[in-house]
């Protein structure tokens, strides 16, 4: 079992690499569904390997877009809690969730998610001398909606794509 949960592991981070790359990126808006490989991991074996698949996926991303830069760390955190969060929550509950502790657990690690990624965006903004108030906090409104629905969306196929996960892998 160990060895199919680590392959599952390698293929949900790249995943998440490659969604990562593939967003809608507009500046302080970013559209992507990079944290759909995290929530599955936490979801099928919880906060560890969600903690991995977040770090590595968002890593390799980073490092392929980016390079290293003294913020990296601080773009990584927000899935690596994110796949951290879900996943206790979930082996909390012997990883056996009712649609709304799905959906409370998805919609809570992505409001992290956007907190987290606003707070990283004003401390990259304010190192690298991009900072304006408006920058920072005039597309909250829009970044918050789009959080919350696709929160909702994950959280309405992910009981079922999990359940069918866990038959495929035999786990």
């Amino acid at each position: 079992m160990k060895t199919k949960q680590l392959a599952m592991d390698a293929v949900l981070a790249a995943m998440c690499a490659v969604l990562g790359a593939v967003s809608v990126d507009m500046g302080n808006m970013k559209i992507t569904f990079e944290s759909l490989p995290v929530l599955i991991a936490a979801l099928m074996f919880g906060g560890i390997d969600g903690l991995a698949v977040g770090g590595i996926g968002t890593l390799i991303y980073q490092l392929l877009k980016y390079g290293i830069t003294v913020t990296t760390p601080l773009w990584i955190l927000p899935y690596v809690l994110c796949g951290l969060f879900v996943g206790m929550y979930a082996k909390k509950h012997n990883f056996d969730l009712s649609w709304k502790q799905t959906c409370l657990a998805v919609v809570l690690s992505g409001i992290m998610v956007l907190a987290l990624n606003t707070f990283s965006l004003y401390v990259d903004s304010h190192i690298f001398g991009y900072y304006t108030p408006a920058f920072i906090y005039g597309a909250l409104v829009p970044r918050t909606i789009i959080c919350i629905v696709k929160a909702m969306a994950f959280s309405a196929f992910l009981p079922g794509l999990i359940k069918t996960l866990r038959k495929a892998v035999h786990i």
